[in-house]
């Protein structure tokens, strides 16, 4: 009885004293692509490259970690918050009370080297990524360049970013090179050539671009020479690929996609949406100016204002 009983209590001391399961870390990379393989559905034959994680600044206490998913050499980006301890994993946006929702993206798009058109300082901006070679970016293209230009006029400001999509479209990417070397040579006329390449989209071919773009230089009186020079040695490609990468910063994956003061649209979006969306965000404008206006001011009633 008392060997049994000792029996009976070494057992339970060693059940008592058992380690615990290994804890799995989201900062071990192999660890948390494997787990959002199961998460995503991602195929096998998805590349999946992570990056470093950061601290967050729109997180604090989390850190942010950028996923890199490649297939067939197109790319889509994702943004994780992992919690300090390696446990926790949050997909999603993150808002700020006191601050546009859509402040993140703000902050991220860069127009100061842009082709834009509008007046500077509307109320309204638009941001557009766009592919020379996308359908849906010729259909967007001409809500931009009439619709929008046309009714609002001296309210909305746009900016065009190129974001060619090389995977699907052979011509796109130097495209996007000729019309940096438009927009450096003479940057008015880099709006004739948005309007040129989308008006003769289907006539364009990878071995005729080239003919193509001098017939458009004869015809806007731009140095034809140069012009060739500068698409040949890819002399605006650096600011092409560094457009990309803004985009893909800002999670962009098709075409086009806008940002209108921040608030991202993908795909073609119809003047029928954008008409009321732009005048949306002029009420709102007007709201808070209004608000900011009568925040702080101290006021005595009198009989005559």
């Amino acid at each position: 009885m008392k060997t049994a009983a000792l029996l009976l209590c070494c057992v339970s001391l060693s059940a008592q004293t058992k380690p615990a399961a290994a804890q799995k870390s989201a900062f071990d990379k192999a660890t948390l692509e494997s787990y959002l393989r199961h998460v995503e559905l991602w195929l096998p034959q998805v590349n999946i490259k992570i990056d470093d994680a950061k601290p967050s600044t729109i997180m604090p206490g989390f850190f942010e970690v950028w996923v890199h998913a490649s297939y067939n050499g197109a790319v889509k980006d994702f943004e994780y918050f992992v919690s300090k301890d390696g446990h926790n994993v949050l997909k999603g946006d993150v808002f700020d009370i006191n601050r546009s929702p859509f402040q993140s993206n703000i902050d991220q798009l860069k127009t100061s080297t842009a082709p834009g058109f509008g007046p500077a300082g509307a109320p309204v901006t638009i941001v557009v990524f766009s592919d020379f070679q996308c359908p849906y970016c010729k259909e967007e293209s001409q809500i931009l360049r009439n619709n929008v230009a046309t009714t609002f006029k001296d309210k909305v400001r746009v900016y065009f970013k190129d974001f060619p999509l090389d995977s699907i479209h052979p011509w796109a990417h130097t495209a996007a090179i000729a019309g940096r070397c438009v927009y450096r040579q003479n940057p008015a006329t880099f709006w004739d050539f948005f309007d040129w390449a989308y008006d003769n989209q289907t006539q364009i071919t990878p071995e005729n671009l080239s003919g193509k773009i001098q017939e458009f230089a004869t015809q806007k009186s731009l140095d034809g020479l140069q012009l060739g020079r500068c698409i040949d040695t890819k002399a605006t490609e650096a600011e092409v690929v560094a457009s990309v990468a803004e985009g893909h910063a800002l999670q962009v994956s098709a075409t086009p996609t806008m940002f209108l003061n921040g608030r991202k649209l993908e795909g073609g979006v119809p003047w029928q949406s954008i008409e009321p969306l732009i005048n949306l965000e002029l009420e709102h404008q007007t709201k808070a100016a209004q608000v900011d206006e009568k925040c702080c001011e101290v006021t005595i009633p009198k009989l005559v204002k």
